[in-house]
């Protein structure tokens, strides 16, 4: 399956997300791989799958980096540039990320600013990045504890998405990446949200949820690129999810922490369907720190603004609306929910 991304603007660059099982030993066919190609990788995702994408480059040059958001640091990303810079890379070669977010996220930020600008494709391998973050081109590094406050927007050259490689992922992993479609589906696709709820077996599903949560985002990031409208209601469940991640320090997987920052943000009908379905996929549903202890990370989030934060509220499934709240008002909100 094919799904197109087609900007408006001559200036932000088209693509595909290409949706086949296998296509992780097709890629040499799909993209051009006859030069120079830094693969990145990282230490948690088996090694077969990146050796598989150098072994079809012309001049590969294979990186891992440690597992984890870590690793999403200007340390890390000074490595990448370096590597490049120390084989020479030029203009007309390529970055290509086989992993997760950490990696799609700091490949594609090395790939937009080496040379000014070189060719990246993103092949992920989690749920969560096949589902969210592998399109719509940010890219970014933490820094100071804080999430993604440095990085660019920068459009892939192509998507590469291999179902197959979702057979290595454990549960855990597996439902942590899941949220994401459960988000866009609350917001924007009632019919995902019940294939998700009724499903006997959703990894026997799981290509249609890809394909239908990806349809969503593909959508969003047509109509707003550079998130200035429209692409904000991609971060339902972020604000107070980044700032339980923040907290946690790690102890809880990104999905987790968003499908937590979802339920504040629910009517109560809408709640009570959500915690249903996140208690199925063994996920979150109580949080076990303050409102107090979140709001030093929520005022420091870069979707605050001096007026407010953007939040984004779901009254019935499949819908959603915005609301300009302070980070005290959303605070009150999860302390409604844990009473």
């Amino acid at each position: 399956m094919i799904i197109p991304v087609n900007f408006k603007k001559a200036t932000d660059e088209s693509y595909e997300i290409l949706i086949e099982r296998g296509v992780l030993s097709k890629v040499g066919e799909m993209i051009n791989l006859k030069r120079r190609v830094l693969v990145v990788t990282d230490s948690g995702v088996p090694a077969e799958y990146a050796q598989t994408v150098a072994a079809q480059c012309g001049s590969p040059y294979l990186l891992c980096i440690e597992q984890g958001e870590g690793s999403k640091s200007l340390d890390t990303f000074g490595r990448l540039l370096s590597v490049m810079l120390d084989a020479s890379f030029t203009r007309r070669d390529c970055v290509v990320a086989v992993g997760g977010g950490v990696v799609g996220d700091i490949s594609g930020f090395a790939a937009s600013v080496y040379m000014r600008g070189i060719d990246f494709y993103n092949i992920p391998t989690t749920l969560l990045s096949q589902i969210d973050s592998s399109v719509g081109g940010k890219t970014a590094v933490n820094l100071s504890g804080v999430k993604n406050p440095v990085g660019s927007f920068y459009q892939p050259k192509k998507v590469m998405i291999d179902p197959d490689v979702l057979q290595t992922l454990d549960q855990r992993q597996f439902s942590s990446g899941l949220v994401e479609a459960i988000k866009m589906a609350l917001t924007s696709d009632a019919q995902l949200f019940e294939l998700i709820e009724q499903s006997e077996n959703i990894r026997c599903d799981v290509d249609e949820v890809i394909a239908r949560a990806l349809t969503v985002k593909r959508n969003v990031v047509e109509s707003d690129p550079k998130e200035t409208g429209l692409r904000r209601v991609l971060n339902f469940g972020h604000t107070v999810g980044h700032a339980i991640e923040a907290y946690s320090n790690g102890t809880l997987y990104h999905g987790e922490c968003v499908a937590l920052g979802m339920l504040p943000m629910c009517a109560e009908e809408v709640r009570e369907r959500l915690d249903r379905v996140l208690k199925k996929y063994n996920l979150p549903t109580e949080m076990t720190m303050s409102s107090e202890q979140l709001l030093p990370f929520m005022l420091h989030d870069k979707k605050a603004q001096s007026d407010g934060i953007v939040a984004v509220l779901t009254d019935h499934v499949g819908s959603f609306r915005f609301e300009n709240m302070r980070a005290k008002d959303i605070c009150a909100l999860m302390d409604r929910v844990k009473d």
